[in-house]
């Protein structure tokens, strides 16, 4: 039998596989804050290693760049259903871009919920660390709902940043989305963001956006 698995793994395990998805291109409608969002990621190995590019970017329609996070990483498994990861993470934004040293797990839990948690330590030294879970429930064979958490931290105050010690920031949201062919799937949904402790605070003496419902639309699409 080890025989037999050793030879199917060479056969069949060891082909090297890629897949790119957009997993969010959307607009998001808030009172007076309407805009985009892109959360895209793209992967290139095998069953055990694999080579590991995430992209988040968002910002106000009608305005200029805000910024952009790029993230290349090393992804080993470590259990049939997770992988544990770390590289790099680098910050394009409005004012000195930041480096960041990444390690986290991506994988998926019981109940096909869909985990991705990682720390970050920037080059300045700072500490963060981010939360997101995802659980597709099919309604049809083609209708999916998609509940999405997601949380923030941060190891002490980042003022420049605009990002205070503790939970920072929590976002809970639902996506529907319509399965038009396997590979593209248009979506509506809702989602709730709140700024915590020193962050609320700092965002508010900043005059920016802190919390609140917003209503989204997008597509997810993969190849």
């Amino acid at each position: 039998m080890a025989r037999s698995r050793r030879e199917m793994y060479r056969m069949h395990g060891a082909v090297p596989a890629y897949r790119i998805l957009f997993d969010r291109l959307e607009t998001r409608i808030q009172k007076g804050r309407n805009g985009y969002a892109l959360d895209a990621e793209a992967w290139y190995g095998g069953d055990i290693d694999k080579l590991w590019l995430k992209a988040e970017s968002h910002g106000k329609l009608g305005e200029r760049f805000e910024g952009a996070e790029l993230q290349a990483l090393w992804s080993h498994a470590i259990s049939p259903f997770f992988d544990l990861q770390t590289g790099v993470r680098y910050d394009a934004v409005r004012g000195p871009n930041r480096a960041h040293f990444v390690l986290g797990i991506q994988g998926l839990a019981p109940y096909w919920i869909e985990i991705d948690a990682a720390a970050f330590l920037s080059d300045r030294g700072d500490v963060t660390a981010r939360f997101e879970a995802e659980h597709d429930m099919l309604i049809t064979q083609r209708l999916i709902l998609q509940p999405r958490g997601e949380l923030h931290f941060a190891l002490q105050d980042i003022p420049r940043q605009l990002v205070g010690g503790g939970l920072s920031e929590a976002s809970l949201g639902a996506r529907l989305r319509y399965q038009v062919t396997p590979l593209f799937a248009p979506y509506v949904g809702a989602e709730y963001e709140r700024a915590f402790g020193n962050t609320r605070r700092y965002r508010r003496l900043a005059d920016e956006h802190f919390g609140g419902f917003r209503l989204v639309a997008g597509v997810r699409t993969w190849f």
